[in-house]
């Protein structure tokens, strides 16, 4: 889960198609690009390849794994969608996942992994904290996220989720997606919801970084990125939204950027 902010000062990243090789992983992938050939889309367009969810609520919960009923969770579900298995903290206890995201690298700092000048401004933010406490868009973004997510989840039957996982090889690799579908064959999808100020042509850079890292560290296929604008707070239209298929390429220069910021915060 990351925390919605204003965007109308941040970089957009124009349209590109690109066939990327894999590194991380050694599964044949056919994405046809960056983005898939499907555009903005209208609510009716997402009446495709409807999910099999984990389960009927929030996905990962501990009713979701059996917990209280008898089952295993280290047999059961996990065994099924092992994701599962790799969940450290839920965003609904603050205090703990506050915790455990300070002790790794999440999709909010690979956010702002754009440079070397930026990476080490990363570093002195993990050591010394920011004082950032939210601010009226962060407020009104942890607002309204609560609404989207019915809508996505109505819209394209991906289930919201505020469980932070660890990626399957590294404990210190972190992310908390907004919401999580497993598909047949168990593929998953991710869904990454903001707010904005302004009326996006294509998706902030910033974004796509945090898109792609959440990817890795879940495993997954793709992320609907969705976004609603806002005027002086107040919604202007149904959410909008766009597939953002896996990168390769941008993965592995990423995951190559965080194990560096863990070894300079070693030092």
């Amino acid at each position: 889960m990351t925390v919605p902010v204003d965007t109308a000062a941040q970089p957009v990243l124009p349209l590109r198609v690109e066939q990327s090789d894999p590194r991380q992983q050694q599964r044949k992938r056919t994405d046809a690009g960056l983005f898939s050939p499907m555009a903005l889309q209208s609510p009716g367009a997402a009446q495709r390849d409807q999910p099999t969810l984990a389960e009927p609520a929030m996905l990962g919960s501990t009713a979701a794994l059996g917990i209280g009923n008898g089952a295993n969770p280290a047999i059961g579900n996990t065994q099924q969608h092992p994701h599962l298995a790799r969940i450290l903290a839920r965003s609904s206890d603050r205090v703990a996942w506050l915790r455990a995201r300070a002790r790794g690298v999440t999709a909010t700092d690979v956010a702002r992994f754009s440079s070397e000048r930026a990476l080490q401004s990363v570093v002195r933010d993990k050591r010394y904290g920011t004082g950032f406490a939210g601010n009226a868009y962060t407020d009104h973004g942890r607002q309204r996220e609560p609404e989207i997510a019915r809508w996505v989840r109505a819209e394209y039957g991906i289930a919201p989720s505020d469980a932070l996982f660890h990626a399957s090889n590294s404990p210190l690799h972190l992310a908390t997606p907004d919401g999580i579908a497993v598909r047949g064959g168990g593929a998953l999808e991710l869904a990454e919801i903001k707010t904005t100020t302004t009326a996006w042509k294509s998706i902030p850079r910033s974004y796509l970084r945090q898109v792609w890292w959440q990817q890795y560290v879940l495993g997954a296929d793709r992320t609907l990125v969705v976004w609603e604008q806002h005027d002086d707070f107040v919604p202007v239209g149904d959410p909008r939204c766009r597939w953002v298929e896996r990168d390769e390429d941008e993965i592995y220069r990423l995951v190559t950027m965080a194990d560096r910021l863990l070894e300079l915060l070693r030092h």
